[in-house]
């Protein structure tokens, strides 16, 4: 049976506003059984040297693991009586639109929605997995491979679960006993059971790793199963109606039937199979939460912190045009199908998040997951799939989960020291245009790190404003004496940046072409195909594209041709943008299902991008250190990731938000990406000041204003990088270059950057070598203050030592500021000198140019920073 459908909606206009939200099932429901006879009432198993699992037959039975150094602080634990994994064959359809998904669970076969355990035992080595591989109905995971210990690196003792989930299905084919003429037609008759194993292990002394692997599923006319055995299972389960789903074709309430034999020797399942089903492709994993657990992370979130109550996608796309702000999102859905996008959308998620009670836990692999945190008292993880892997987390405050969370996904590098040296200015417009700015810039002594040119291919005009020509070489005419100017400015010690990203457009009416690089690529052949063989045009914004099959072997080495062009002309720094959207029935070099690898594309674009810079560095290492100098490191930052996303890129950024104060996709969304994002492991963000997508439309104008622009500068002055960005239409936006007030202000702001500049190296370094983010929500260090766990985008912490309150709202010229019960230390406002004790709140004045900021009292980093502004004259 087909189980994917894929709707292309690129081109449909006059849409339906307001977007239902995506189709999926409920919480999946179902109880726990266990063999009376095999499994003690209760038991303690080691994982490891440091891991404990507690099996308990209390309340219908329950599984809980510890670390050993806390027994009694359960790190993970399923609901004591209900079924912990459950599976089910069901039809996916995805609809795109320009890098928009959304994922629809349509109609359901099968659901498996009971758990039997049957055997709980320790693993030590591939001798301890004596099952039969000869029977397919077994996981593949049991045939030994799975728990080579030395090779996985694994501490031995494993612990191993064998059982089986048991489910109905709506069977109208007769069901044929091979063992008699006799056959069944009644659908009440059928039910499907299937084997399944998990498999918990240590990876290390903080993580546990677990695994469940599902055998075939098998139709059944009758399971006979002894009493003896399953002690109360007939009894529980034939009573046991069947729970609404609330798919189309697998909604009504049926018996779970079950034939009692009373015969002792009749102790195994009698199993009249009918034709195989397609294997499962969804599981799901239920375990235990509190009603007050607060869960962060998942990546980059731009609406919520704290995601209790929601069900969370991990999925990667465009974040959308407004993200549930109006009139913006009404708009944007209107016009383009669903380009709106809602409060999940994300190009940065991730399968990991943290709680408030120091639980952890995140998926490994790349299938989409929904995690569902509507209930107040669990927590049930969907995985479109037939296996699910991950690793469940010990540690004693946030911090020490980021760190043991990076130390498997991998951490940033330290960035060379110009892109945190002063501001970098993104503009447009050539070469004439740069030495403008830069005399106007000089004229008020801003400390500039980079010109960031993103038009430095040249530009188009299209249905949606000026965009760029696709084709990573100079545009000549643009910029005229190119490396000339690259040349001028590093004189100066300022560096050139410019753009590119994984796609090609065709170049037939641009003028000036030297390279032609869509054509070079579709003669290489390492495009991704379509289901005709040929290029895949993926429709982008206002022009098709072909996008480049990271999969392929012969890819990486072209491209990094081209970024080596780019940088022997002297170039510093790129954005490496897009990553999000790899169609879905794209067809890959390395034959993978395009839906996984969608997750796993972004991953790949940062992992070319930064061996390159690797590679070009230790080209360069046998120079001088003079010749080494920090002009001579390499830095890319982009938008699109996933999990391991920080093992690769450099420095990240956060996308298009719109030039508004709103709370989904304004100013405010941008402290929420930049705090969550730090949780799960982006420990070095920023957002473009006084962000990017403008509306001039005749009943929808949204244009960045003045008051805003500032504003935004003030928060940006306390993230990893302070950079400019004109926006879609630079001619709607306030530039900093526009007047006195915003160039005067720039340099203010700039300087203040600057300031703090000797704290920001070492939190980079600390980012390097714990994965700890640079910005920080609160949460992090006062962890039992539980006045910070509402917080969103109020305030946020810079390190340890730094507190900033930004003001977030138009017209305002005061902020709430809380300080955190957990410090025995005073914090002192920069501008007054007035100090605030632990546990108080107070109401600061924070006119246009004194954004409230305050430091340790007496600390050494609060010194500093003092004394550096006073140095500029800032104080």
């Amino acid at each position: 049976m087909a189980t994917l459908k894929i709707t292309k909606k690129h081109h449909k206009h006059l849409n339906n506003p307001f977007n239902s939200p995506p189709q999926s099932g409920p919480f999946v429901e179902g109880k726990l059984f266990f063999n009376s006879q095999t499994l003690p009432s209760h038991q303690i198993f080691d994982i490891g040297k440091d891991f404990q699992v507690n099996w308990s037959s209390t309340d219908g039975g329950s599984l809980s693991i510890s670390h050993k150094s806390q027994p009694a602080r359960h790190i993970w634990s399923s609901v004591p009586g209900q079924a912990f994994v459950s599976a089910a064959v069901a039809e996916t359809e995805v609809e795109e639109s320009r890098g928009s998904f959304l994922v629809k669970d349509n109609e359901v076969h099968v659901v498996c929605n009971h758990q039997t355990i049957d055997c709980i035992r320790a693993v030590v080595d591939d001798s301890d997995v004596s099952v039969d591989v000869t029977d397919q109905n077994l996981p593949s995971f049991c045939g030994g491979n799975a728990t080579k210990m030395a090779e996985n690196g694994r501490q031995s003792p494993a612990l191993m679960l064998t059982g089986k989930i048991i489910g109905s299905k709506k069977w109208n084919k007769k069901v044929q006993d091979p063992k008699s003429s006799s056959t069944a037609g009644n659908s009440e008759d059928c039910s499907i059971f299937a084997k399944y194993c998990i498999l918990f292990d240590q990876k290390n002394g903080n993580q546990v790793g677990f695994q469940v692997r599902l055998g075939k599923p098998n139709v059944e006319l009758r399971q006979r199963v002894s009493p003896k055995i399953y002690k109360g299972f007939a009894r529980k389960l034939t009573g046991i109606r069947r729970r609404r789903i609330g798919w189309s074709r697998f909604c009504s309430k049926r018996k779970v039937c079950l034939a009692v034999s009373s015969s002792s020797s009749d102790e195994e399942n009698v199993v009249m199979k009918a034709a195989r089903l397609t294997d499962f492709n969804r599981i799901w994993l239920t375990y235990e939460s509190e009603r007050s657990e607060r869960f962060y992370g998942f990546g980059e979130q731009f609406s919520h912190m704290n995601l209790k109550g929601k069900r969370v996608p991990i999925f990667v796309q465009e974040q959308g045009i407004g993200r549930g702000d109006q009139p913006i999102t009404f708009a944007a859905n209107l016009v383009s199908y669903r380009a709106g996008g809602d409060w999940s959308t994300t190009y940065a998620p991730s399968p990991f998040y943290m709680t408030s009670k120091m639980r952890s836990l995140y998926l490994e692999g790349y299938n989409y997951s929904v995690f569902d945190l509507t209930k107040h008292d669990r927590v049930q993880i969907q995985i479109n799939g037939d296996s699910v892997q991950g690793r469940i987390l010990h540690g004693n405050s946030p911090t020490e989960l980021i760190e043991n969370f990076t130390e498997t996904i991998g951490r940033p590098p330290e960035l060379p020291e110009w892109i945190i040296s002063g501001a970098v200015v993104g503009m447009q417009g050539g070469t004439d245009a740069v030495h403008n700015v830069w005399n106007q810039l000089q004229a008020y002594n801003v400390p500039i790190s980079a010109f960031w040119l993103q038009d430095w291919v040249g530009q188009r005009e299209t249905l949606i404003g000026s965009q760029l020509w696709w084709n990573w070489e100079v545009d000549s005419a643009r910029y005229m004496g190119w490396q000339k100017l690259i040349k001028d400015l590093r004189t100066q010690h300022i560096n050139v940046m410019t753009y590119c990203n994984p796609c090609l457009a065709p170049m037939d009416n641009k003028p000036n072409v030297r390279r032609n690089l869509y054509e070079e690529a579709k003669k290489l052949d390492i495009l991704i195909k379509d289901n005709h063989g040929e290029p895949y045009m993926v429709p982008n914004t206002a022009f098709d594209v072909g996008m480049l099959d990271l999969t392929h072997p012969s890819t990486a080495s072209w491209f990094k041709q081209i970024l080596r062009g780019m940088v022997d002309d002297g170039v510093r720094g790129w954005m490496a943008d897009f990553g999000e959207g790899l169609p879905v029935d794209a067809h890959l070099y390395s034959g993978e299902d395009p839906v996984a690898a969608h997750n796993r594309y972004p991953e790949l674009w940062a992992k070319l991008n930064r061996e390159f810079v690797d590679e070009w560095r230790n080209s360069h290492s046998h120079g001088t250190k003079e010749q080494q100098g920090q002009d001579d490191g390499l830095v890319f930052f982009m938008r699109a990731g996933f999990r391991d996303s920080p093992r690769w890129a450099m420095l990240f950024w956060e996308g298009d938000q719109m030039v508004s104060w709103q709370t989904n996709d304004g100013i405010k969304s941008s402290v929420v990406g930049l705090l969550s994002g730090g949780i799960s492991g982006y420990a070095l963000n920023h957002s473009d000041i006084g962000g990017y997508c403008s509306v001039n439309l005749p009943f929808f104008k949204y244009r960045r204003s003045e008051e805003l622009l500032l504003r935004w500068m003030e928060l940006n002055a306390f993230t990893t990088v302070f950079r400019t960005h004109e926006g879609n239409k630079p001619s709607c936006n306030s530039q900093f270059y526009t007047n006195h007030k915003t160039l005067s202000h720039f340099a203010r702001l700039a300087k203040i950057y600057q300031a703090w500049k000797f704290y920001r190296v070492q939190l980079i370094k600390e980012a390097s070598l714990k994965g700890l983010p640079v910005c920080r929500h609160l949460f992090l260090h006062y962890p039992d203050d539980e006045r910070v766990h509402s917080f969103t985008y109020e305030q946020f912490l810079v390190g340890t030592e730094i507190l900033v309150v930004p003001v977030l709202d138009k017209g305002k010229g005061t902020v709430k500021a809380y300080f955190p019960v957990g410090e025995s230390c005073l914090w002192k406002h920069i501008w007054t000198g007035n100090l605030y004790s632990q546990g108080t709140e107070a109401w600061i004045e924070a006119p246009i140019g004194n954004p409230a900021v305050f430091v340790k009292d007496g600390s050494l980093v609060g010194e500093t920073f003092l004394k550096n502004l006073q140095e500029y004259s800032l104080l």
